[in-house]
């Protein structure tokens, strides 16, 4: 297993896993709400943050963005959840801030927590503009 900075080689790979597992977690929200930010993904989220991928015997099976100190993004291909990767990941993005901050959907409780067992802890509730769901912001700081 090997995580390595994102290069634009990966784009494809990580849109894939993107795509799969917010279609999976979030079953929730409208499907053609991730089909419609493939390309917002692609065009500008991406090459707006540091992003990180993990890689095990050629294949992409994970990744993270971080934006500032906010965690933007984590994902793992659903076929290979329950692995470690996603605490292997989440490790790693630990490693290149003091502190990290995120937004989550409450209905995606497996996310939650997941977040929570890391050391995560729930700020504030908001609801997401786009999606109109409830939303949790959550804070980790390596200071405790």
């Amino acid at each position: 297993m090997q995580i390595r900075p994102f290069t634009p080689a990966d784009t494809e790979a990580v849109l894939a896993i993107w795509l799969e597992a917010s279609l999976q977690a979030h079953h929730f929200i409208d499907p053609a709400y991730w089909h419609a930010n493939l390309a917002p993904m692609r065009e500008t989220y991406l090459p707006a943050a540091d992003s990180y991928v993990l890689w095990q015997d050629g294949t992409a099976l994970g990744f993270y963005s971080l934006y500032e100190e906010t965690l933007a993004a984590i994902f793992v291909a659903p076929t290979q959840q329950g692995r470690g990767y996603g605490k292997a990941l989440l490790a790693h993005a630990k490693q290149q801030r003091p502190a990290l901050r995120l937004q989550v959907y409450q209905q995606n409780r497996a996310s939650c927590d997941f977040y929570l067992a890391q050391g995560f802890q729930i700020e504030a509730e908001q609801q997401d503009p786009h999606t109109h769901c409830a939303e949790w912001i959550m804070a980790w700081s390596a200071a405790g």
